[in-house]
């Protein structure tokens, strides 16, 4: 896993306990009241402290551990009386610590600053400070879910809901993708109108309903894998039932981040995802852009869940368009070369069966040796051709055939189109 924010392995007690110890004590070095915002100096203080003592996190990864810790004090100053089964899993063993932090006051801190104007507010990862907003349930919903912030920790990822709307091959590969990670079959529902692609999802354990309002109730984050024309209608009629607590993920081709927040509630936190058909086989290339509430914790979470379907990267939506024509439609462009490869062994003599057996083992190969070393495709291909040799000849029929132009017009047609498409669900949005 990579190092933007999100941990290679869970934290255990002790380095919880030592890192809740670490900052105890810059507090009060630094006469800090325990609900004053930290700043990045401060974390990258208790960064070098917990490398010293043999834990190797990010500066981005102790901020998130502090506010999921701060989140859970908050979480339980206000309900004490919370029923153990949605207890914080190991909170018990910090709350001690947690407690000396918190409600500490150092005689240096500003006059004026009262616990009860203090109590609503935490860290953003940035370091600015921010209100929490406690997710309210949907309608008749009857189990309340864990605070999103809480689910910021790999450890809670067993009890993240997760919702699809929409049925097709984007979702079922983003699904199997998150499940082979930590979340739980049972903590995940789909949605669609027709029965049709319901059975692989339920192979999966995936529990599948006709109903949007039924899923988006029962799901922290939501993924709205829908044709690009039908986002208007889902988004009109679930946005009612869209709270603070959710992520509103889109996967749908070209409509845009200033869409998505028109049609959603005011301040809904929204994401543009554009993922590829080889999520299927953990093996995707996904972009994905945070609208203009998603903070970076948000993006942080949906590269959690996604990390097992493949490469994921964040960008400007600008980019979003781009990979949609050279990766979204470009696996279709794979396909038809690994098609050609092996009409052209047919062509010469191979049996059908082992021509296309061996043209997907030759793209495959390819892959991964182009993504594995590192290397330039150029001076790659330059290590395969010889002076004289057939693979050179063979380069140059495809030049002659303009391969290389057409790839390149391929890529351009499909990226203008999903732009078109935007336009189109923009313009009907406003209507």
């Amino acid at each position: 896993m990579d190092e933007s924010g999100i941990k290679k392995q869970n934290w255990d007690v002790k380095e919880t306990e030592l890192f809740l110890e670490i900052l105890k004590e810059l507090d009060m070095k630094k006469c800090l009241d325990g609900r004053k915002v930290r700043n990045n100096k401060l974390f990258k203080v208790a960064h070098r402290r917990m490398t010293a003592a043999g834990y190797h996190r990010s500066v981005d990864q102790l901020k998130f551990r502090w506010k999921l810790l701060k989140s859970a004090y908050y979480k339980f100053k206000r309900e004490p009386d919370t029923p153990a089964p949605i207890k914080i899993q190991g909170w018990w063993r910090y709350e001690k610590t947690m407690v000396a932090i918190m409600e500490s006051r150092h005689p240096l801190v500003g006059a004026g600053v009262h616990a009860d104007r203090n109590d609503d507010v935490t860290e953003d990862s940035d370091g600015e400070a921010s209100v929490l907003h406690w997710p309210q349930p949907c309608p008749d919903n009857t189990t309340q879910n864990l605070d999103l912030i809480i689910k910021m920790d790999p450890e809670m990822d067993s009890q993240l809901k997760i919702g699809f709307i929409g049925a097709g091959n984007m979702a079922y590969g983003i699904a199997k993708g998150i499940l082979s990670g930590n979340v739980l079959p049972a903590n995940v529902k789909v949605s669609a109108p027709s029965s049709r692609n319901f059975g692989r999802f339920q192979e999966l354990g995936i529990t599948v309903t006709h109903s949007n309002i039924e899923v988006v109730c029962g799901s922290d984050v939501l993924f709205v894998a829908v044709k690009p024309h039908l986002v208007q209608l889902v988004l009109s009629e679930i946005s009612q039932h869209v709270t603070d607590r959710h992520i509103i993920v889109s996967v749908a081709a070209g409509v845009t981040l200033a869409t998505l927040e028109e049609l959603l509630p005011e301040n809904s936190v929204a994401i543009r995802l554009m993922p590829n058909l080889p999520c299927v086989v953990q093996e995707g290339a996904l972009l994905f852009a945070r609208g203009s509430h998603a903070k970076q914790e948000d993006g942080a979470l949906l590269r959690s869940l996604l990390h097992r379907c493949g490469l994921v990267e964040e960008g400007p939506e600008a980019w979003i368009d781009i990979h949609t024509g050279l990766s979204g439609s470009g696996v279709a462009f794979v396909y038809l070369f690994a098609e050609a490869l092996a009409e052209g062994a047919v062509k010469m003599g191979m049996p059908s069966a082992l021509a296309h057996s061996i043209a997907s083992q030759t793209v495959l190969g390819a892959g991964r040796l182009l993504r594995d070393s590192g290397k330039h495709p150029a001076q790659l291909r330059s290590e395969v051709c010889t002076p004289g040799g057939t693979t050179i000849y063979g380069l140059h029929t495809l030049e002659q055939g303009g391969v290389r132009a057409s790839t390149m017009s391929a890529v351009e047609s499909a990226t203008e189109r999903a732009r078109e498409l935007g336009r189109k669900a923009t313009a009907g949005s406003r209507k």
